[in-house]
């Protein structure tokens, strides 16, 4: 399976902890699979709500199309998502949790021609979940270089 990442939401990670990940397809205009293809894609505020049992993407921007005509797209407009049915159900019962939303991960490619969201199930952290994940890593960094240090 071939999958080419076109963008990713690197800032989750860091303000979310991650549930789950599920894949979702995208409904897409002609212009906007362009534009994806050409990797103009900011996920940085996107978020996913469910209304009326579909699943739905917002703050997403896909910029316009340089070469499109005036058939050319809104940049922020909601896209649905193409999830199964179940997903959906499961879906809706845990954002009705307290304190879980769904976001955006990436963005890519599968197979070259399918325009797919890794979409995550994440829970908020506070400020000192993330004063305690930047401590870690650089914990983690200073043992590592002491390693290499003492192998050479």
């Amino acid at each position: 399976m071939d999958k080419k990442i076109v963008a990713q939401n690197r800032r989750a990670r860091h303000d979310y902890f991650i549930l789950e990940t599920y894949e979702a397809g995208l409904v897409l205009t002609g212009t906007e699979i362009k534009s994806i293809r050409a990797g103009r894609v900011n996920l940085k505020d996107g978020y996913a709500k469910i209304e009326k049992g579909e699943c739905w993407l917002y703050n997403v921007h896909i910029s316009p199309y340089e070469k499109g005509t005036y058939y050319n797209h809104d940049p922020l407009r909601p896209r649905k998502l193409l999830l199964h049915n179940d997903e959906i159900k499961r879906l809706i019962g845990k954002t009705q949790q307290q304190g879980l939303t769904l976001i955006p991960l990436s963005i890519y490619l599968k197979n070259g021609k399918w325009a797919k969201v890794e979409l995550a199930l994440a829970q908020g952290k506070k400020v000192y979940d993330k004063r305690h994940a930047i401590a870690e890593r650089d914990a983690r960094l200073q043992m590592e270089r002491a390693r290499k240090i003492t192998k050479t």
